[in-house]
């Protein structure tokens, strides 16, 4: 059973924080987008309980783990890049790839089309032991075709002109699009982007599911986290907590003028959480000149960085700590130089402890600053709660669309850069 906890005390109980009537006010819009949710449910919500797209994963994830395939290159951008490499990032071991006893091939996210980082992938990969996903709903995603199409031509190089097709898999919309056109020409296995789900509320359909298979994390855990957020809300409604945070956070900018949202995980595995997060709630409500400013920080490194700015710099954020309560792995501070006040202390201790006081300390500062501030509590960094929070975040953005009255689900400020960027590669129709 997932263990997650939302955490509001801290922007009620500070200065410059909420009111009761703040929150009362809001509880009639709030109930009223709940049920919108809930009786028109988008396509996001439906996925923890599909497993029709666990099991296709699985089985391919099956069927390159038993290859002897060597490396695993995953093709997209954005919503299908930043979920499986959250996934990947929180519950693999962060130098996986150099793992000998690694649970599936090396992993490869080839996102961007910087060709030092793609030139770099492929000096890395085996040809002959590689396989490539290319990860686009419409297939029309300029940095994706172009990062695949040259990873498709060093795998024709390698294997021949049909060799590479039993090793290229295609994960786009299974009824349109370019993409779809390329797999039905060269008879490449399909993994399907259900057509009501967009690309950053896909991470428990094929685009998120398959590179975790991949890599052997447990995608039925994943969605069993998944699944009981949905329950949740559906039996609480607008008083479950992620919706509830969904006003809070939309308060805090309409009323309180807090219009950056800063997202701080106290863990390194959970960096990219943030990096999703961002996406996710950037490109959903940034919209009419609406939507507060999302920002990741990771704590303690940014307590070194950031935090002096959270402390004194404009009143204009809410913090949101995301806490891990029991670690993975942990270490014990050996005891030595005693004699030395600034240093002896720490002896005994664990590195552990040493970063849940870090986090309950940033948190205390910030309020006693009268600085509004959240908290996400995990009970551990696993599948399931893995599973439940991205759920919970996905549901309370949406919530949040409507709360600004803005359609949660289209991106139109995105297309204009790609209009241009197709009109100067000399895309035909631009």
């Amino acid at each position: 059973m997932a263990e997650v906890a939302f955490d509001y005390t801290n922007l009620r109980e500070v200065e410059g924080g909420l009111a009761d009537g703040d929150v009362d006010g809001a509880r009639p819009r709030l109930e009223e987008a709940v049920d919108q949710l809930l009786g028109d449910p988008p396509g996001f919500m439906r996925l923890p309980k599909t497993r029709e797209y666990a099991e296709a994963s699985a089985s391919v994830a099956e069927e390159i783990r038993g290859s002897g395939a060597t490396d695993f290159i995953h093709v997209g951008i954005g919503g299908s890049a930043l979920g499986p490499m959250a996934l990947h990032r929180a519950l693999n071991h962060p130098y996986y790839n150099a793992l000998s006893g690694r649970r599936g091939p090396r992993i490869h996210f080839a996102e961007n089309t910087d060709p030092g980082t793609l030139s770099a992938i492929l000096d890395i990969a085996e040809p002959g032991g590689t396989w490539v996903n290319a990860v686009t709903k419409s297939g029309s995603t300029a940095e994706t075709m172009a990062n695949f199409l040259v990873i498709r031509g060093r795998l024709i190089d390698a294997l021949g002109s049909f060799g590479h097709q039993g090793r290229t898999i295609v994960t786009t919309d299974p009824e349109k699009g370019f993409l779809k056109e390329i797999s039905e020409r060269e008879d490449l296995r399909v993994l399907p982007i259900p057509a009501d789900v967009g690309g950053r509320f896909s991470v428990l359909t094929p685009v998120g599911l398959l590179p975790a298979a991949v890599t052997g994390l447990d995608v039925e855990a994943l969605l069993t986290g998944a699944a009981q957020c949905v329950d949740e809300v559906e039996a609480r409604g607008a008083e479950h907590p992620a919706v509830v945070g969904a006003a809070m956070n939309y308060l805090m900018d309409t009323e309180r003028g807090r219009n950056v949202r800063v997202m701080m995980p106290y863990a390194d595995s959970l960096e990219r959480l943030a990096a999703w997060f961002v996406q996710l709630w950037a490109e959903s409500l940034g919209k009419e000149g609406k939507g507060s400013t999302p920002h990741g920080a990771v704590g303690t490194t940014d307590q070194h960085s950031q935090v002096q700015l959270y402390m004194e710099g404009p009143q204009d954020k809410v913090i949101e700590i995301v806490e891990v309560e029991e670690h993975p792995r942990d270490l014990t501070i050996p005891e030595a130089y005693e004699d030395i006040e600034g240093v002896g202390y720490l002896g005994g201790h664990t590195m552990a402890e040493l970063l849940n006081v870090e986090c309950d300390a940033t948190r205390r500062a910030l309020t006693e600053a009268g600085r509004p501030n959240s908290t996400i509590k995990l009970a551990a960094v696993n599948e399931e709660n893995l599973g439940y929070l991205l759920q919970a975040l996905e549901i309370q953005t949406a919530i949040s669309g409507t709360l600004y009255g803005v359609n949660a689900f289209d991106q139109p400020g995105v297309e204009a850069g790609k209009e241009i960027t197709y009109k100067r590669m000399g895309r035909p129709g631009y």
